[in-house]
């Protein structure tokens, strides 16, 4: 009878990362914004609301054909520079042999509206003019199929393979904060298993949008009025809608080492849950459960949290913070906002960048909660618990 074998699961690497956001376009930008603890933050274009507007960009350099931008919503265009960038950070931008057995997994949300033809339906019906069957003909005449198709949850990935050349499996999850989480896990699974060798994964969103506003306001999820950070925003709390995106290029070390790539950092873990939310430390209990599957933690990693600023999920969370008092925290909807499906991959990004760095970047909240640390750090737990539902923390690690 033949043996089995164990093989042990691939070292996954993370080799490349492409980061667009309110802050700046870049690792080099980013980095030094998160030193000058720059917040891009606009209270009066969508007032009472407060939200992060995307930095400037120039579309022309990771989308150089202008139909192809044309064709895109605006959180397509975000997230297909920023796929672009990642690519362009792991060297394989253009590398038509390794693009064509990239897997890609992405995380969206459920497209934009065309405020212009919903509000002449909206203002028809209300002002009681419509006659029967006018709703149904006004959505069959006035959104186009083009329109219809822009607006699809999987035309970020399809758009980054036509634009990219990534060509290999792809996958598009949605379910907000947790489809983030999800595509990471996913991926690392692969590629653990040896059933992918190279994976992009990532996010956008487009967070200037009234629409979007709208929908989080009939839950009294938003941030009004004035900006505050994360964790200083009280108990009535709430997000600040931001515009961007992440994206990271992981791989086996194997494969990274044969076509000579440098990894910023190693993925070790990704564990991800849902609690019930039926009570007080609901999410503080899931948060723990996940803490002691994560692996051998040390007690001073930092922690880099996506924490919205919604009630009760970010109070729940900072009790469970508050527990690893030796661990240093930074919050990345202060500088941000936050960015739903992208806010866990931004997290993952921002901790690969700082153990590729050998520090951590400042502290950007007067709540007590962050604490400064001058020490490099060899692992960062990367946490984030959704506004509504879904829990999921990752480690990353240094690569000596």
């Amino acid at each position: 009878m033949a043996e089995t074998s164990h093989k042990q699961p691939a070292e996954a690497w993370i080799t490349g990362i492409g980061l667009a956001s309110s802050l700046a376009e870049g690792l080099d930008a980013h980095w030094d914004a998160l030193a000058q603890r720059r917040v891009n933050v606009d209270t009066t274009g969508f007032a009472p609301y407060v939200v992060h507007p995307l930095a400037p960009l120039s579309f022309d350099k990771q989308i150089p054909k202008k139909g192809d931008q044309r064709q895109m919503e605006a959180w397509q265009r975000i997230g297909t520079y920023a796929a672009g960038l990642a690519l362009d950070s792991a060297g394989i931008k253009g590398n038509t042999e390794i693009l064509s057995r990239t897997d890609m997994i992405v995380a969206a949300g459920g497209g934009e509206r065309d405020l212009a033809v919903d509000s002449a339906v909206l203002n028809s019906e209300d002002y009681g003019n419509a006659a029967p069957g006018a709703l149904n003909e006004r959505l069959m005449n006035d959104l186009r199929p083009t329109l219809f198709l822009a607006q699809l949850s999987n035309l970020l990935a399809g758009n980054i393979a036509i634009v990219h050349g990534v060509t290999g499996s792809s996958r598009t999850f949605m379910g907000e904060e947790e489809a983030g989480v999800d595509a990471a896990r996913i991926a690392l699974a692969r590629i653990a298993a040896g059933q992918s060798d190279i994976a992009l994964i990532g996010a956008a969103q487009n967070g200037e949008r009234k629409d979007l506003l709208m929908l989080y306001e009939f839950g009294d999820f938003n941030l009004k009025d004035n900006y505050a950070p994360v964790f200083s925003r009280g108990p009535k709390g709430g997000f600040a809608l931001g515009s961007g995106s992440a994206f990271l290029v992981i791989e086996s070390r194997a494969h990274a080492e044969a076509r000579g790539a440098k990894p910023y950092a190693r993925l070790t873990n990704v564990v991800a849950d849902m609690s019930r939310r039926r009570g007080e430390g609901d999410v503080t209990a899931s948060m723990q459960r996940l803490w002691g599957q994560l692996g051998d933690v040390r007690d001073d990693a930092p922690i880099i949290t996506g924490a919205t600023g919604a009630e009760p999920a970010t109070a729940d969370e900072v009790a469970f913070l508050r527990a690893q008092s030796g661990h240093p925290v930074r919050a990345t909807g202060t500088s941000f906002g936050h960015i739903m499906e992208a806010q866990f991959p931004l997290g993952i990004a921002l901790a690969a960048l700082s153990l590729s760095r050998g520090a951590l970047f400042p502290a950007n909240d007067p709540s007590g909660l962050e604490i400064e640390t001058s020490k490099a750090p060899d692992q960062i737990v990367v946490i984030g618990a959704g506004h509504w539902r879904g829990e999921g923390m990752a480690l990353v690690e240094a690569v000596r």
